[in-house]
């Protein structure tokens, strides 16, 4: 089976389950670009329900393909900041990411992103993950029986992520001016991912920059508390060896990089 006819089958087994997209998905292209385009759509809109067995076993050698594809960052290889072996800056997708877990920022529902093809990296994780992860946070919150608050942080399976787990947690966000709550509250997501990583014998864990996107958190002001949060974290007796500040945009990889210094064997001047 070729690409092309692997995205047609995945979408038309999407469609059957939601009728009432169909018309939209035959305005697509028949080529490949655009089926992949129409298949991620879907699986954003696709809400919580039993999954097929066959469809999963499509959709996870496609993502696997992907994967491969785009190549795996480990992270254990990744360059150290020369102001603790533990702490490492890298600027990229985290979805490439192989480490014990890697940090969704989540909303409230922790569902995934149900916008089409959106930016955010929430969206992101979930399209690279498959509908599993999905499925793992609906019973995750049915369990629970209401939203999550800021703060915490549950943990879940990575599925087709180089990651063997994904941490959900959910930020401020931030209406005009930065409150105290707003910083507490973002430092705590901070915590709450590293509590759990060291409750779950887990050593590496890769953050995303919690609140600064779609939340609207200060890029400097956040950059600091995460920054200041985990190496609080870390003075403590702790079995973690590897904590990633994942940054994407250039603005906050300059921004991180003056709060950790250059990298282990830089040049650093006269």
């Amino acid at each position: 089976m070729s690409r092309l006819e692997q995205l047609q089958a995945l979408n038309g087994a999407l469609l059957a389950e939601m009728p009432e997209y169909r018309a939209q998905g035959e305005q697509f292209p028949r080529e490949e670009g655009e089926q992949r385009r129409l298949l991620r759509s879907l699986m954003n809109l696709r809400p919580p329900m039993p999954l097929d067995p066959e469809f999963l076993a499509e959709q996870d050698a496609l993502l696997s393909a992907e994967t491969a594809e785009k190549g795996v960052v480990d992270g254990e290889t990744l360059v150290p900041t020369q102001a603790d072996p533990r702490l490492v800056l890298w600027q990229g997708d985290i979805t490439r990411l192989r480490a014990d877990a890697i940090v969704n920022a989540a909303n409230s529902a922790l569902l995934g992103c149900f916008h089409p093809c959106h930016g955010c990296i929430d969206n992101a994780i979930h399209s690279a993950a498959g509908l599993q992860l999905r499925d793992e946070c609906f019973r995750l919150m049915e369990a629970q029986g209401h939203p999550e608050p800021n703060g915490r942080a549950k943990l879940t399976g990575g599925y087709n992520l180089p990651a063997r787990h994904v941490l959900h947690t959910v930020g401020p966000i931030v209406r005009g001016r930065v409150t105290q709550r707003d910083r507490e509250e973002l430092a705590s997501c901070y915590r709450a991912c590293l509590e759990l990583v060291e409750e779950r014998g887990l050593h590496s864990v890769a953050f995303c920059c919690i609140s600064t996107g779609e939340f609207h958190f200060p890029n400097r002001e956040a950059a600091r508390i995460a920054v200041d949060t985990v190496k609080e974290c870390l003075c403590q007796k702790t079995s973690i060896r590897r904590v990633i500040f994942n940054v994407f945009k250039d603005l906050d990889a300059e921004i991180y990089r003056g709060l950790l210094g250059p990298d282990r064997g830089a040049e650093t001047g006269p």
